[in-house]
């Protein structure tokens, strides 16, 4: 059979990866496919690095003049971002090439822009590396589950963020500290903002949410809360409690609506998410049929990343003549029943919380706020003083049950406004993840 030709936009880490999976598994790719897959032209900033890596592949320095040769029947888009990514990833599927992408920013903010065009011009566009890097996450949502009705998603899919609390949770050391050393070890860029803050997490579950529910692509509709103000007395006192602290993306479907948010979450230790540590992620699927499934593994670098490339690369040369009714669908729905949803604002979400509050340590304090909890519907499971501090102020842990956050803020408010309260209260979701 013919050869299938790649043109890839961007040999940088990643797009290095995949140049060496293709090299090194060419054999078995083969086997597997019954035809070649071959990178024939490259467009990156360097021409020496192309020609170190793929000296095969002709040295293209306009992206637009590689997306509109007639010899490539795949395009690789590697470049991430949404300026040149975004044009050239357009006119490529307007020139009819396929598409294969681990751009999750690309794909949360214009996917659905994306998609609509790739269905006008009976084009594929895969994205398995865009979310949790080598895991098969995506190809699960779209095809493994079919048969199910998911119910939840929760994830660990940024490695920055979780090597920073694992170090955090296992030294004792403060979040900046560990940063610096993130940062040494290449874990974490000179500016962190997009690992640390959640950004990255919420493309990620979002790309997830619009697959498990039938939605279009939301990005603007997820919560993004980062680990920077976390302290590391919390995750401390979370220990002891039985709890582990996680960034995770979580989204869920209730009678409210879609949930879709990014934050640090106590999660028991006995769950095996609690128990993914350094750079590795995992992702949590509850659905109705199957029950509970976790996908594990390396969220990140040049051959796990690499390697989600190269199998969509070979899922789309399989499918390369068939039309589009034949093809599984981008968003894992068909076209025509991916509609829009309500998604739940974070005030309206239910949860469980810790809360640590820093209060004078004087016969009465305790009663105030519990009663002030009580008046906001707030049930308390547990509270525990910590410690006493050097100011003659204690330390509060408390978990409380169930309930909506607005009344968890409005009851946060009432404390904080009390004289014997001396510091903002710390508060931090809960997740059990029970089945």
């Amino acid at each position: 059979m013919q050869a299938i030709n790649i043109g890839l936009l961007g040999l940088g880490t990643v797009g290095g990866g995949v140049a060496q999976v293709l090299r090194d598994n060419a054999q078995e790719i083969a086997r597997r496919l019954g035809r070649d897959v071959r990178i024939i032209a490259v467009c990156d900033k360097s021409a020496e690095r192309v020609a170190e890596l793929c000296p095969q592949a002709t040295f293209v320095a306009n992206p637009m003049d590689l997306v509109a040769r007639e010899d490539v029947d795949i395009v690789v888009e590697l470049f991430g971002g949404t300026g040149m990514a975004k044009e050239a990833v357009l006119q490529a599927i307007q020139l009819g090439k396929h598409i294969v992408t681990a751009n999750k920013k690309l794909l949360a903010e214009y996917g659905n822009e994306i998609f609509a065009l790739a269905e006008q011009k009976n084009v594929m566009v895969q994205f398995e590396a865009a979310v949790a890097g080598g895991i098969p996450v995506i190809k699960a949502l779209r095809e493994g589950l079919a048969a199910n009705q998911i119910q939840s998603i929760a994830g660990i899919i940024n490695g920055t963020s979780n090597f920073i609390l694992t170090e955090m949770r296992e030294k004792g050391s403060a979040f900046k500290d560990v940063l610096a050393e993130a940062q040494r070890l290449g874990y974490a860029e000179a500016d962190p903002t997009f690992d640390i803050e959640g950004h990255d997490a919420g493309h990620k579950i979002t790309i997830m949410s619009a697959l498990a529910f039938g939605t279009p692509v939301n990005f603007g509709a997820c919560y993004l809360e980062g680990i920077s103000k976390l302290d590391s007395r919390d995750i401390k006192y979370a220990e002891e409690l039985g709890y582990r602290v996680k960034l995770l993306g979580i989204t869920r479907k209730t009678e409210k609506g879609i949930e879709l948010r990014v934050h640090p979450t106590l999660i028991p230790e006995c769950r095996l998410l609690a128990n993914v540590n350094g750079v590795m992620n995992a992702v949590r699927v509850n659905a109705d049929m199957v029950g509970e499934t976790l996908y594990y593994g390396a969220g990140a670098g040049a051959l796990p990343t690499a390697s989600a490339v190269v199998a969509d690369l070979i899922d789309i040369s399989r499918l390369i003549t068939a039309d589009t009714e034949n093809r599984v669908p981008h968003l894992a729905f068909q076209p025509s029943q991916v509609v829009p949803q309500n998604f739940v604002s974070i005030d309206d979400i239910s949860s469980s919380y810790y809360l640590r509050v820093q209060a004078a340590d004087k016969v009465g304090v305790l009663g105030t706020i519990a009663s002030l909890l009580a008046k906001e519907n707030v049930s308390i499971e547990a509270l525990i003083q910590k410690a006493v501090l050097d100011n003659n102020q204690a330390e509060i842990v408390i978990l409380t049950h169930s309930t909506i956050e607005k009344n968890m803020k409005a009851a946060i408010a009432a404390i904080e406004a009390q004289e014997c309260v001396a510091a903002p209260v710390t508060l931090i979701r809960m997740e059990s993840l029970h089945g």
